[in-house]
């Protein structure tokens, strides 16, 4: 619980040596914890399934046919899941970052309701809807200097 001053409505929250409140250090370091756990896992995600589908493994082709797409999508699918991955993880460019972050939340979206619109069983939708979660998760917890700033607000 804060500390009060007699007479005064004003508490003092305890801070660290660098002047910045302590509570307020403490969130930033929880969301920078939360954000690299998602972004790792995130890319982890693209990373293996992009690779899956640019070698275009004997499943993956079966299940992208299934859904009745032609099978040179796995190629474009797998490349700019790579692209992405490597501009959320690069420094700088958050334009690019907010495309990249689109481009997942579009990708995993759309093999979900895929999956849905055929018929296919409840636990093909389990990879889609991770992915789905921990871009949202990577994209709401990432750090300002990862951020887009608008200037005419």
């Amino acid at each position: 619980m804060p500390r009060r001053h007699k007479g005064t409505k004003k508490s003092f929250e305890p801070s660290c040596r660098c002047g910045i409140n302590l509570k307020t250090f403490i969130m930033k370091k929880r969301n920078r914890i939360i954000y690299w756990i998602a972004t790792i896992w995130l890319s982890l995600g693209m990373v293996s399934t992009g690779i899956v589908q640019i070698i275009k493994m004997e499943e993956e082709v079966d299940m992208i046919t299934g859904l009745g797409y032609p099978v040179y999508i796995l190629t474009i699918l797998g490349v700019w899941k790579m692209l992405g991955v490597i501009a959320v993880l690069i420094p700088k460019f958050p334009l690019i970052k907010e495309w990249a972050y689109a481009g997942f939340f579009f990708t995993m979206s759309g093999a979900a309701i895929s999956h849905l619109i055929v018929g296919d069983e409840a636990s093909t939708l389990f990879g889609p809807i991770l992915l789905i979660v921990l871009t949202i998760v990577s994209w709401y917890f990432r750090p300002e200097n990862r951020k887009v700033v608008l200037i005419n607000q």
